[in-house]
């Protein structure tokens, strides 16, 4: 183990860029971090990062030594995995368990699901914390170890575990909106409807794109009198009769089957919105994990059948 931490710590500060965001990754003190690399750099005879004030970069021999050291930790997490074997997959989620939730599904439904699996598996050793926002979390340098994702898994290092790969996004809106404002007929005569927007860091998704049966792709240019960064926030303003809401169907579906909120446009396909459960390494994804995140799925799907009934 001694002789791995240095590797993870050179791997977490080439991807960083910093060891301070490595040592957060890692739990580590900077001081601390910056010691063993230079250990580590006296171990191999060679300087393996160029140091400034502005940023951290590879040196040649660094990026050379990158693959290996990644290797060497793959070879690692692979044989721990092995030696698991079976005896481990009965075993319950124990330690700290650090996940990221999107604001909306992680206030609805993912915050229960995980309990209700803790409780069933029997995990008395466990401490949870949650991070609800819709902030795409950085599992490199941000001391978080998972992340459930909407959207296609980065090309990166990042593990993707599939928990509703179908999902996609609905248009809805309440009945009483539609009383006042009747219900668009195309996605072209959504400009002419009070949209309700939703920002993810500096971008604003005002761009909406759906699919027809036929294969045909229409993307709207939309506006309205709200936007804001929760998508939690977008769906309560779509029930309480203020827009229309382009929304994961995951996020809505029992909103839908209550009556409270109706979908509009049943004849285009709303964009593709996969979600994922995401980690760093296949050693974060032990028997316990997977059974958690195949039990997500499992409600997932159920949430799925019920937008399908519709």
């Amino acid at each position: 183990m001694d002789r791995l931490a240095p590797l993870q710590l050179f791997i977490a500060a080439a991807e960083a860029g910093s060891f301070s965001g490595a040592a957060r990754r890692l739990d580590l003190g900077p001081v601390q971090a910056s010691a063993t690399i230079a250990r580590l750099e006296r171990e191999l005879g060679t300087r393996l990062f160029e140091r400034s004030t502005r940023r951290l970069r590879l040196t040649e021999a660094g990026e050379q030594w990158l693959p290996h050291a990644r290797q060497m930790l793959a070879a690692w997490e692979d044989g721990q995995t092995a030696l698991r074997g079976a005896a481990a997959q009965d075993q319950p989620l124990s330690g700290r368990l650090r996940v990221s939730l999107p604001s909306d599904i992680g206030r609805q439904h993912l915050w229960r699901w995980m309990e209700d699996f803790v409780a069933a598996d029997g995990s008395t050793d466990l401490q949870l914390e949650l991070r609800l926002s819709d902030r795409v979390t950085d599992l490199v340098q941000e001391p978080v170890d998972y992340a459930v994702r909407y959207g296609e898994p980065p090309d990166s290092s990042l593990i993707a575990l599939p928990l509703a790969p179908a999902n996609r996004r609905v248009l809805c809106a309440s009945p009483a909106y539609i009383a006042r404002h009747g219900q668009p007929a195309t996605p072209a005569d959504l400009r002419n409807h009070d949209c309700l927007r939703w920002v993810l860091g500096d971008s604003l998704h005002a761009r909406w794109r759906f699919g027809s049966r036929e294969g045909e792709t229409v993307a709207v240019e939309v506006s309205g009198s709200r936007t804001v960064d929760d998508g939690g926030l977008v769906r309560e303003w779509a029930v309480a009769g203020l827009g229309i809401a382009y929304k994961s169907g995951l996020d809505v579906a029992a909103d839908l089957a209550a009556g409270r909120l109706v979908a509009l446009l049943p004849d285009w396909l709303g964009e593709p919105a996969p979600l994922h459960w995401m980690a760093v390494g296949r050693h974060r994804l032990t028997p316990a994990l997977r059974r958690l995140a195949e039990s997500i799925r499992a409600r997932c799907g159920a949430l799925e059948a019920s937008l399908a009934r519709r």
